[in-house]
């Protein structure tokens, strides 16, 4: 069975939405995702993603919020 961390960074300043996000990751077990909700996009946090094995998917909500899936890379 897979679960869901659901991450709200909106409103934090710089680093805390990162270091939320990475601490998140450390525990995320095989299988689990990450949803991350923030108030912009965060663009520095993608090639951490690529380069340590993570997959993500970025939607801009119409509530001009992004959500940020994040799971292992198979």
């Amino acid at each position: 069975m897979s679960d869901i961390i659901n991450l709200d960074a909106c409103g934090l300043e710089p680093p805390e939405p990162m270091e939320r996000v990475l601490e998140a990751l450390s525990t995320l077990g095989a299988g689990d995702r990450i949803c991350m909700l923030i108030d912009r996009e965060p663009r520095p946090l993608y090639p951490i993603l690529e380069r340590n094995n993570f997959s993500y998917e970025t939607t801009a909500r119409d509530d001009y919020l992004f959500e940020i899936l994040i799971w292992h890379k198979q």
